[in-house]
């Protein structure tokens, strides 16, 4: 009789020692899923950081050259088609984007 209680009480704390066992293992290959997925989000930032800080820098950039004269002159003629004095501007009708063509006499 006592052998069968003792025999009982081994294969409970057997069973209760395997589902301590399965429980860890499941909680700690959980655990390493999430940190995989977050490691991932993080290069993804981290990337994403990189590639904001190169567009910083070229809006910085370009906030530089608005102050420069050629800018202007360039903002002009492209954008609001203005020609230096005694230059004729020539649209060419053949072409179906209508460029223009400058000259300068």
């Amino acid at each position: 009789m006592k052998r069968k209680k003792r025999r009982k009480g081994i294969q409970l704390k057997h069973f209760i020692l395997l589902l301590i066992a399965f429980y860890l293992g499941k909680t700690l290959i959980s655990q390493s899923m999430q940190m995989k997925e977050l490691e991932e989000r993080r290069m993804k930032e981290e990337q994403e950081v990189i590639k904001l800080e190169k567009e910083i820098e070229v809006l910085e950039e370009e906030i530089e050259k608005r102050d420069s004269l050629e800018f202007l002159e360039k903002v002009a003629r492209e954008e609001l088609k203005l020609v230096k004095p005694r230059e004729i501007m020539y649209i060419d009708i053949n072409k179906q984007n209508n460029i223009f063509k400058e000259f300068s006499k």
